[in-house]
């Protein structure tokens, strides 16, 4: 780990959901590894940390990686913040899970499983059922999308490096008239 941090990547994810669906008790169970009992509803945004090392598929060396949790309102009146969150996202098409939380309570089940599937392979996101209560699939769901981020991140890194991307110094090569050519002429994006 370089530059006199303790973590390589600083990564941000962001809780969204409507009010009472578990937001808060899934991050708390996720950094703290304990049910939060009492029911404290978040007042705009909020948010949790957590460090790790990432291995991934254990060919790379291990990351150090900074985890922020954004906690939000689930209350319509602070809807607003969503926007501004969500277009400040790394790419146009984020990194999703979709987790249906609560599924220690059995006979308050509202959403069937294969409900809960179909919505989601629609909207192409993953599918995970947690519950933070028991813990159950809590760190999987996050393990998930982190995993969903660095290799979107590891892809990002390798195609900048190749020729022609935005942001790489320009590179010549000598032709058989000694005159430069410009490998980056042609767009390969």
């Amino acid at each position: 780990m370089s530059s006199g941090k303790d973590y390589d990547y600083l990564i941000k994810f962001l809780a969204l959901g409507d009010s009472g669906v578990g937001k808060t008790s899934f991050l708390y169970q996720y950094t703290e590894g304990f049910f939060q009992q009492q029911f404290i509803s978040t007042v705009g945004i909020d948010f949790r940390e957590k460090r790790l090392i990432y291995r991934g598929d254990g060919a790379g060396r291990s990351q150090g990686v900074h985890l922020q949790l954004w906690d939000t309102a689930g209350q319509e009146k602070y809807k607003t913040i969503f926007p501004s969150q969500s277009t400040h996202a790394y790419c146009e098409n984020p990194d999703i899970i979709l987790c249906g939380n609560k599924v220690d309570l059995v006979e308050e089940r509202v959403v069937s499983e294969q409900r809960a599937k179909d919505v989601a392979e629609k909207l192409g996101f993953a599918y995970i059922e947690t519950s933070a209560a028991t813990g159950q699939n809590v760190e999987t769901a996050v393990n998930q999308l982190l995993d969903a981020v660095m290799k979107r991140m590891e892809v990002a890194v390798d195609s900048s490096r190749l020729p022609g991307r935005r942001g790489r110094s320009k590179r010549l090569l000598m032709n058989e008239d000694d005159e430069a050519e410009d490998v980056n002429s042609q767009c390969s994006c």
